[in-house]
């Protein structure tokens, strides 16, 4: 009898949860697609998509002041940066590619920031020697999936996600800069003045950002410089809920000084001294000298055809070739009559990005520093060799990195379109979070902590060095048709990117579903897999996480070839497009902006 009484609160409990976590779940649609959340937004003179309304709204007032595609990146930009602080802001990096029209050309900039010269390998290696301790991975403070614990913590020569230690120069100003220099019309100071007048008057936090935001007293918790002061209500911890007005006047001084003084004020003048002086007080390694060395790098973005369709992404430092990669694997096998969301198709999808993940972890680091094998990553003839090792009946339980010589000798997108024709696709972030948590008084932002994806393995080709550029995980998309622009998107968020970017493409270009579609479609993500900063992939061959939308007949499959499939109803960051169709022989922006942030397209 005890037994039976045990049983049935279980068994509700667990009917509770699967009715709580639908597999099939949708919204009841009059047109398209049962699980899209609203239908395209259509504009012919600009558009502009941000993971934040205000930041939208804000990049199309800045349109129809007549600023370019450009002038409205950056004010959005600028916007997101006060307004979702977990994710972006002028401390962290910045990666773009432009389309522009009066060219018909593309140009791709590459605003990453580089570590403290005068932290050598071996000053690095002894600090990390200082934090080692056992593994906790219980006690992180890091919402760590699969119970991994936070890198740095409980493993050898890991460089930690908070402190001095990742942070590396904040790339965004710089980039702002050359990018307006090149394509602006406005004055920078037009641009960055409705995030100046948002810091000022305060603005209504939403949900979303409010839940993100209240993990940072936890994190940040002990660290020197002024996170309390500047990112909480009341100085002591307590983050804004969902509604409260935040305001950020440290951040609105430093704004405007950008805006009137221009980015020398930033890497040369009273805000690069402000930096030097609090790292030099806290034991901070970055001095004024490597603001002062730091420079943008304008760089042509690589591509590859995948089914006449040419999509381009941003050579390493970053990781925007691994979606390439799989691509060209994935050109190989007939995904439209698999059927999408089929155990076939999956299966195959998450055997070509195990394949892509080894070179990405072998391969993908600086380019000052090491010498790359792009050509050979990028053949069709490589990704052929490669494209055997798939076995569609059993799961990889390891991966190799290849020889690509054959053919040789949590982060924001965003995305904008003028009446012009210009295209702007932009990526920002200070990486895990709101960043490391350090903050200098006054300043109103806080660092990146970008340089925890550095290796501290010395024969690595992104191990750690002074004045080098780490691993990237952030990448902006295009995608050109026939020789003119089709889309400008971009998926965030780490490691999910390259996935998200091969995922929303091949619902489009195999499966047809529109833009709209195409992003709200459920995505699956596979972890546990070789890393560039040393991890090795697990004995289970990692594992797939997957959203609601997956049916339960495809995971059970799934499990049957080998794969450790687990749910995860959290979403894979948010998903931003602009896609140009010609009606009548009159070009129409065609935006998307999924739900799972609280993205919104709008245009005019």
């Amino acid at each position: 009898m005890w037994l039976v009484r045990w049983i049935k609160p279980l068994s509700f409990a667990l009917l509770t949860l699967l009715v709580g976590v639908r597999m099939d779940a949708q919204i009841d649609r009059i047109t398209g697609k049962n699980f899209a959340t609203r239908s395209e937004v259509l504009a012919r003179h600009g558009m502009v998509c941000t993971s934040v309304p205000a930041a939208t709204e804000v990049g199309i007032d800045i349109l129809k002041r007549g600023g370019s595609a450009v002038d409205a990146a950056i004010a959005a930009n600028a916007t997101l940066g006060l307004m979702e602080p977990v994710s972006n802001g002028i401390g962290g990096d910045l990666f773009a590619i432009v389309y522009s029209a009066k060219e018909n050309k593309l140009y791709g900039i590459n605003g990453s920031g580089r570590s403290p010269a005068g932290l050598s390998y071996d000053q690095m290696k002894a600090e990390l020697e200082k934090l080692q301790k056992p593994p906790s991975p219980q006690s992180s403070p890091w919402p760590g999936r699969g119970g991994r614990a936070a890198p740095g913590e409980g493993r050898a020569l890991k460089i930690p996600p908070t402190g001095m230690l990742p942070i590396s120069v904040p790339g965004t100003v710089d980039a702002w800069a050359e990018l307006h220099k090149k394509f602006g019309k406005l004055k920078l100071s037009d641009d960055l003045a409705p995030a100046i007048r948002y810091a000022e008057e305060g603005f209504p936090v939403t949900e979303l950002i409010a839940y993100y935001w209240a993990f940072g007293p936890r994190l940040y918790k002990g660290l020197p410089g002024a996170f309390l002061e500047t990112y909480t209500l009341d100085g002591k911890g307590r983050t804004p809920a969902k509604g409260d007005i935040f305001k950020n006047p440290d951040l609105a001084k430093t704004l405007r000084l950008i805006g009137e003084k221009g980015r020398d004020v930033f890497y040369k003048g009273e805000i690069a001294d402000k930096i030097d002086n609090f790292m030099r007080a806290n034991g901070g390694f970055l001095r004024k000298a490597d603001f002062e060395k730091h420079t943008s790098t304008w760089v042509d973005p690589v591509s590859t055809s995948y089914r006449g369709y040419d999509v381009f992404e941003l050579p390493p430092n970053g990781q925007g070739i691994a979606a390439l990669q799989i691509l060209n694997i994935l050109e190989g096998f007939d995904l439209r009559t698999m059927g999408r969301n089929s155990p076939e198709t999956l299966h195959t999808m998450i055997e070509a990005k195990k394949i892509a993940w080894a070179d990405r972890a072998k391969f993908y680091a600086d380019p000052a520093f090491s010498k790359i094998p792009l050509a050979g990553l990028l053949s069709k003839k490589y990704a052929a060799e490669r494209r055997k090792l798939i076995d569609p009946n059993h799961a990889a339980k390891q991966v190799e990195a290849g020889n690509p010589a054959l053919d040789q000798g949590d982060t924001i997108y965003m995305c904008t379109a003028d009446d012009e024709g210009n295209m702007v696709s932009l990526i920002q972030s200070n990486y895990r979070g709101m960043g490391s948590g350090i903050v200098v008084p006054g300043l109103g932002f806080m660092f990146q902590d970008r340089g925890e994806l550095f290796s501290m393995d010395p024969a690595h080709a992104n191990v750690y060095a002074p004045g080098k550029r780490p691993f990237h995980t952030i990448i902006p998309g295009f995608v050109m048709k026939d020789g003119k622009p089709w889309e400008a998107f971009g998926v965030m968020g780490g490691g999910m990117q390259p996935q998200g970017h091969v995922q929303v493409l091949t619902n489009q270009i195999d499966f047809g579903l529109n833009v709209q579609e195409a992003g709200d479609a459920s995505r699956w993500q596979h972890e546990g897999d070789n890393e560039p900063t040393g991890e090795k992939m697990t004995g289970s061959g990692g594992y797939v996480e997957v959203e609601s939308g997956i049916p339960y007949e495809t995971v059970r499959e799934l499990r049957k070839k080998g794969h450790d499939v687990r749910f995860d109803v959290g979403g894979y960051g948010g998903y931003q497009a602009i896609k140009v169709e010609m009606h009548d022989g009159q070009r129409v922006y065609v935006g998307a902006s999924e739900s799972r942030k609280d993205g919104m397209a709008a245009g005019y």
